[in-house]
């Protein structure tokens, strides 16, 4: 009698539980969902007003001045990056309400004046400052507001994005490396799931493509698809590298950042005049339209590589996500018929896969070419974004992103002197 009693309890309590977390989930997810919308839409007008009248351009310095200002000011110490989230994450500290409306507002601007950044990364800052000031607000435990974040996190995500099981599988194993935070999977995905049902209510389009190309998985494909894993891997080390040496470049030679932003609005000015092309300014959405369908300039993944380094060093906002699928669709492309493989299947497996070697969320990966390609060929992403996340070793677009596991044995890592070098400690622990 008392282990059946025992056991009555214990089904009481997960329920409770799971009730719980469905109805925290399904608010935060009200919440985030129109404001991801919101922000969605936003980038696409300011896109369609840039692309309108290029002019706007010439107002990129004025604008970076004009975000610098606004970080200064209020909020010094977080300066609009994703590693933020990250550590919010982490150490069970919702991030501060300022933080939404401040890269909602910069982000906004980077687009409209032709930066080159994307809106992923600011998404999910979005969401879960939102998502962790709701926790507080309910007087929810430490614990619980990071599972609060993290729901915002997704919802946001998919809101923005249109692929509600990447976003959720991204948010559980992006943060620590190796370790999927299955609690979270519900709230995770309930949040997501509302997000995007609410974005598309709006009017936000989801992230699709039409995949023409396509291969058997014979013994010759997946061997090209593998050399292709590996140079991708190779570009993913090259990105980070990047993205993380220029601002440290930008503050050794200009340490005000005043002056930083409006050198880095000049370049990009500099450059599109030069190039007499706006393709790599903002997202690029509509180059990795035209990669996917086999056309692409050869060098244009290095112009883009060039373009958001200097616009994100120089301390302008938005993402890292959208520019990493521009640079892997468009080195695919470019790349796949050396290889034998047609330039659509080259640029869709670059861009999944030079996201995952950059995030090293290869799981998240997969689920992101199921929703965005719907599922054709998953073979050879899954085989690519293997062969990517293994390669690139511990290079990560995220400083902030800690590696529980080894890539190549089953032990653990840890960080000496700024690298990660594996370690015989119990991984368990």
């Amino acid at each position: 009698m008392k282990k059946v009693l025992r056991y009555l309890h214990s089904c009481l309590g997960y329920l409770y539980v799971c009730f719980k977390w469905v109805f925290l989930a399904t608010l935060v997810g009200c919440v985030v969902g129109p404001v991801g919308a919101a922000f969605g839409l936003a980038l696409n007008r300011v896109t369609a007003l840039r692309m309108a009248d290029p002019r706007l351009i010439c107002l990129l310095p004025l604008g970076g001045l004009v975000i610098v200002f606004l970080y200064r000011h209020f909020d010094p110490d977080g300066g609009g990056s994703t590693n933020q989230i990250f550590v919010s994450v982490r150490e069970h500290k919702p991030l501060a309400l300022r933080t939404a409306p401040l890269i909602f507002v910069t982000t906004i601007i980077t687009h409209l004046f032709g930066g080159s950044s994307g809106r992923e990364g600011a998404a999910l800052l979005l969401g879960g400052s939102l998502s962790g000031q709701i926790g507080k607000g309910l007087r929810l435990e430490a614990r619980d507001c990071r599972l609060m974040t993290m729901c915002g996190m997704a919802g946001t995500f998919s809101a923005v994005f249109g692929t509600p099981l990447a976003a959720t599988v991204f948010t559980l194993e992006v943060v620590d490396v190796g370790s999927m935070q299955y609690a979270a999977l519900l709230p995770c995905l309930i949040s997501a799931l509302i997000g995007v049902w609410i974005s598309s209510g709006m009017g936000l389009a989801p992230t699709a493509f039409v995949l023409a190309d396509h291969a058997d998985p014979s013994p010759e494909t997946l061997f090209r698809v593998l050399l292709l894993g590996l140079l991708l891997a190779g570009l993913s080390i090259a990105f980070c590298e990047v993205l993380h040496a220029a601002p440290k470049l930008y503050e050794k030679l200009l340490p005000n950042p005043y002056l930083r932003v409006v050198a880095g609005g000049v370049f990009i000015i500099a450059l599109t005049t030069l190039l007499g092309t706006t393709d790599y300014n903002g997202a690029g959405a509509n180059v990795i339209a035209a990669a996917i369908a086999g056309r692409v300039v050869p060098y244009a993944f290095l112009l883009k590589i060039l373009f958001t380094s200097i616009t994100l060093g120089a301390g302008f906002k938005g993402g890292e996500i959208v520019p990493i699928f521009f640079t892997g669709a468009t080195f695919g492309c470019a790349v796949a018929p050396l290889l034998g493989l047609a330039p659509g299947l080259g640029a869709a497996l670059g861009m999944v896969a030079l996201f995952c070697g950059c995030t090293n969320s290869p799981l998240a990966s997969i689920c992101l070419a199921i929703e965005v390609f719907g599922g054709q060929n998953v073979e050879l992403f899954a085989l690519a974004c293997a062969v990517s996340y293994m390669m690139s070793s511990y290079f990560s677009l995220y400083r902030e992103q800690h590696f529980l596991h080894s890539k190549l044995r089953v032990v653990g890592v840890r960080r000496v002197h700024g690298r990660w070098s594996e370690t015989d400690s119990d991984v368990e622990n």
